[in-house]
């Protein structure tokens, strides 16, 4: 990828680690550093400051055997009196490794403003200390603890979704597929870039090739994150959406892809074998866009009309 396709403030957010070289102490206090800042308000002129409309909190949830920190997003103004709000549960990205659900407010607050609905962002468990597949475990129990509460949450278990980016991207379209078979229902999903093949073959797409120096994501995060979040008795198709043999019964799907994205193929393979499933999948991408770009709306200008997509989409699905 020539950088000078990527919009100029991207290359900022180049971190200059060689993450191959590193121990898992030194990955981990190096997420917790970003993660920090990403939270912060300075961090906020990248990743973007909440909308005023909604209200965010952190609480907790007790789940078997752990307990989970959520980011609630509500709109300000109440719901009429004996309704529930549609709920979205949203997985944030970071490779597996890394990310924070902070740095989603900027999405999540206008959704829950917007559309209006309850958004919760799982802070899932992380490797290399929680490899695969306690993320997964995480979002969908986190899911149906908060749809058999509904009545404590104040949503509409008839207009539920999932919305992920990156590696949460993976998460979402796995609850998906696990909803599919055991519930709840879901009405719709978002995957923004999704990592969607997690296999031996994660690297053999034109993509991949095509942008190994972007930005915001090299190669060099993505070897390791897949070494970090794969524990060796697992069998990675069982967490790679793309490779599942059987893809229909899903719900209305978008799926917002950058152009400048080592992984932008992923999102688009998993759209093409959504449709042959004949599950209603849409595409969308965005060009000059970089890996995480919803993620930097004070760098990346395509993360406002994608805001704007994903909105419509979610309230044709949920509010219609």
């Amino acid at each position: 990828m020539k950088l000078g396709r990527a919009p100029l403030g991207t290359r900022i957010l180049r971190d200059g680690h060689d993450w191959e070289v590193m121990s898992n102490e030194q990955v981990i206090a190096a997420r917790d550093r970003a993660n920090r800042v990403a939270a912060s308000r300075a961090g906020r002129v990248v990743t973007g400051f909440p909308d005023r409309r909604a209200r965010v909190e952190t609480v907790a949830i007790e789940l078997p055997g752990r307990r989970l920190s959520l980011r609630v997003h509500r709109p300000k103004r109440a719901a009429p009196k004996g309704t529930g709000l549609p709920l979205v549960v949203s997985f944030h990205g970071g490779g597996f490794i890394g990310g924070t659900a902070a740095q989603n407010d900027w999405l999540n607050s206008h959704l829950a403003a917007r559309l209006p609905a309850v958004v919760v962002s799982v802070e899932y468990r992380l490797a290399p200390v929680h490899p695969l597949p306690l993320p997964v475990d995480d979002g969908f129990d986190t899911l149906t603890r908060i749809v058999g509460s509904a009545a404590e949450w104040g949503v509409d278990t008839g207009a539920v979704a999932v919305v992920g980016e990156s590696a949460g991207g993976m998460i979402a379209a796995l609850v998906a597929l696990r909803a599919r078979a055991d519930g709840p229902s879901l009405r719709a999903q978002v995957l923004n870039y999704p990592a969607t093949d997690w296999s031996e073959t994660w690297g053999d797409y034109a993509s991949v090739a095509e942008h190994a120096d972007s930005p915001t994501l090299s190669l060099s995060r993505l070897r390791v994150s897949r070494r970090l979040s794969l524990p060796p008795a697992l069998d990675p198709r069982t967490v790679s959406p793309l490779l599942f043999a059987d893809l229909g019964g899903l719900p209305p799907t978008l799926i917002v892809t950058a152009e400048l994205d080592p992984v932008a193929d992923h999102g688009a393979r998993y759209a093409e074998r959504l449709r042959q499933a004949g599950t209603a999948a849409r595409l969308s991408c965005y060009p000059r866009a970089t890996h995480a770009f919803l993620s930097t709306p004070g760098l990346v200008p395509a993360a406002r009309p994608a805001r704007r997509e994903i909105l419509t989409f979610l309230r044709d699905q949920l509010c219609g």
